[in-house]
C-alpha cells in the first residue's frame, strides 16, 4: 500500500501562515510530532532535508494523514517544484522514508528531500527548523 502519510519539517508545519501550510491543515489529519534520520540545512528562508545513515542525525517535524492522497501529493509536488514537467535535477524530490512518531511507533511517510548540493549552506544542528 502506498502511504497516505506526509512528514513535513519546514514551512508546511503548523504555525506558518502560508497558503500551502493552510491547505495541509485543512486537508489532512495532524498525527503529531515525528522524527526521521537526516540533516537539516538552511537553504534560504526554508530548510532542506538531506538523508543520512548516521543515527545521531535527527530531523524533527510533523506527521499528517492525507485525506485525498493523490490530489494533495500533486499539489505539494507543484509547490516543491518536483515531479513531471520540472527540469532535472529538481531542488526537491519526494521520497518514502522511515519516520518515528512521538509515541515511538515507526512507519513510512512521504517527505521532500533536498536534491541540490549543500556545500557552504549552514546546517541546522538541532534538526528543528522552528528553533533556527
Amino acid at each position: 500500500m502506498i502511504s497516505d502519510r506526509l512528514f513535513v519539517y519546514g514551512t508546511l508545519m503548523r504555525g506558518f501562515d502560508h497558503p500551502m501550510a493552510q491547505l495541509l491543515s485543512r486537508s489532512a489529519d495532524f498525527l503529531g510530532g515525528a522524527t526521521c534520520r537526516g540533516r537539516l540545512y538552511l537553504i534560504k528562508h526554508y530548510p532542506g532535508l538531506v538523508l543520512s545513515d548516521d543515527a545521531g542525525d535527527i530531523v524533527f517535524g510533523e506527521l499528517y494523514r492525507l485525506r485525498d492522497r493523490d490530489a494533495l501529493l500533486g499539489e505539494f509536488d507543484m509547490y516543491e517544484a518536483c515531479g513531471a514537467g520540472f527540469p532535472e535535477p529538481t531542488e526537491y524530490v519526494r521520497r518514502m522514508l522511515q519516520v518515528t512518531h512521538e509515541d515511538g511507533a515507526a512507519g513510512e511517510a512521504w517527505t521532500y528531500v533536498y536534491n541540490w548540493p549543500v556545500t557552504g549552506l549552514p546546517q541546522i544542528a538541532s534538526g528543528k527548523f522552528l528553533e533556527n
